[in-house]
């Protein structure tokens, strides 16, 4: 049982900060070649690269927030781990940019949590953390993730080739970038206001 308080509650899900116990949990999530297929080809993250690289990764705490970019997600109705968001502020300095993100276990795929949990950290960058901008970036070819990023607000920005250090399948195609503004934001939010006679 998790005595971390959580960060975020949405309907389904609970958001929590990681711990030292979570290893496993990354572990396994890091070995499916599924869940990995557009990040490393498939390629599963050794335990000891989780352990000394992923962990410490998710456990930073920014100085602008007081908070990790990361959490550890899990359904609220049976406490299983459905795998971690990102909202993540590209500089430790400030937050008015940050990067939104997720990865779930398969398991998990298709029963909307992404972009459930996406949304309601898009308000919360909105409303608590004072950002100015999100921005989110994937694969050309991931088309899921896209589609979770368009749902949740963003759209489409750029596509971009980085120099990385291995190509897997789908690369030639390139990365893509979406963000969404404050304003924009603000503005649909009006709009989705129900109008009441004054």
């Amino acid at each position: 049982m998790d005595t971390v308080e959580p960060f975020l509650v949405t309907e389904r899900l609970e958001l929590r900060p990681f711990t030292d116990r979570d290893e496993g949990l990354l572990v396994e999530l890091d070995g499916d070649p599924e869940v990995m297929r557009y990040l490393t080809g498939g390629r599963p993250t050794p335990p000891a690269d989780v352990r000394g690289r992923v962990l410490p990764r998710l456990l930073h705490r920014y100085p602008c927030t007081g908070e990790p970019g990361f959490w550890a997600a899990r359904e609220r109705a049976t406490g299983a781990f459905v795998g971690w968001f990102e909202l993540r502020p590209l500089r430790d300095d400030s937050a008015e940019a940050v990067e939104l993100g997720y990865r779930l276990r398969r398991a998990a795929w298709g029963r909307g949590y992404a972009t459930e949990g996406s949304r309601a950290l898009v308000d919360r960058a909105f409303t608590e953390l004072g950002a100015e901008r999100i921005t989110a970036d994937t694969m050309a070819v991931n088309a899921g993730s896209r589609r979770v990023m368009e749902k949740s607000g963003l759209t489409y920005v750029r596509t971009y080739f980085g120099d990385w250090p291995e190509a897997i399948d789908g690369s030639e195609h390139g990365e893509v970038e979406y963000a969404l503004t404050r304003q924009e934001w603000e503005r649909r939010r009006t709009a989705r206001r129900p109008a009441f006679p004054g």
